[in-house]
């Protein structure tokens, strides 16, 4: 199982899913900046507690600008922009605009690492965007709004992440690359730390839940195992590919949890 990277992608896909939802969810409460800090402070604390009981080896000083430039890409620009486009399309749409980052991961890698997919990948990617695409408009119209716009930035910020996190993986173990990755991100979100704190005190504790599974498990459980699974594939894309997975998956959620229609996820 170690050597599985399916695994390891799978456990990611599930509770990236359940992050659209518990987004849409938490946004009822918190503002997008607020949710954003909240929730990777959740993620540091709970990393805090693992590498009590795991050793991990310091970062290299000269890996501290990857580690910044991965932190800032893959949670502090992401999260914002993730945020705030899911407050303004529903959890199956969000999710269908993240579905573009296997597509953004493919061509980066290609550019950056010279990973060379086979015609056929190239078209099987192709076919299972269009196939998203298809499903999901079957009854519904497209139009692109301000929401659209700000998932396709953040698809874009987290398919760069998933190059640097390649990068990384080759030197630091997958909790590593993802602990360091995501504290940077932490400090960055600060700046919104005073008007979180009166925000946080007063929340309901429903709402705190919210933020601790967004925190825990969508979060830092996910970010290990994506960079496990990448460390561990022969190539990125083989790994981002699972992402096409989450759309499905945050349509079922969304039903079951929140009563999201799927024939009304419109754009």
């Amino acid at each position: 199982m170690k050597k599985n990277y399916h695994f390891y992608a799978i456990t990611t896909i599930i509770f990236w899913a359940l992050a659209f939802v518990f987004t849409r969810l938490a946004l009822q409460y918190f503002d997008v900046y607020t949710l954003s800090f909240l929730r990777y402070l959740a993620a540091s604390i709970t990393l805090l507690i693992i590498i009590c009981f795991i050793k991990i080896n310091k970062p290299k000083k000269k890996d501290l600008p990857t580690f910044i430039l991965s932190g800032a890409l893959g949670f502090f620009i992401y999260i914002i922009l993730f945020n705030k486009g899911t407050a303004l399309v529903s959890a199956a749409t969000s999710s269908i605009v993240i579905a573009m980052v296997p597509v953004f991961t493919a061509l980066l890698a290609t550019f950056f690492y010279k990973e060379k997919l086979k015609i056929y990948q190239w078209f099987a990617i192709g076919i299972e965007f269009i196939g998203i695409l298809v499903l999901t408009l079957m009854n519904g119209s497209f139009s692109i709004n301000e929401g659209v716009l700000w998932l396709l930035i953040a698809a874009l910020s987290l398919a760069a992440y998933n190059v640097i996190q390649r990068k990384l993986t080759k030197t630091y173990s997958a909790l590593e690359s993802s602990t360091y990755s995501i504290f940077f991100a932490t400090i960055m979100l600060c700046i919104f730390l005073p008007n979180s704190i009166s925000k946080a005190i007063h929340a309901p504790l429903i709402q705190i839940l919210y933020v601790l599974i967004l925190g825990i498990f969508s979060s830092s459980i996910a970010y290990i195992a994506w960079a496990k699974a990448i460390s561990i594939a022969e190539k990125t894309t083989y790994v981002s590919n699972y992402m096409f997975v989450t759309p499905f998956l945050t349509t079922i959620l969304g039903f079951i949890i929140i009563g999201e229609i799927p024939d009304k996820a419109l754009f």
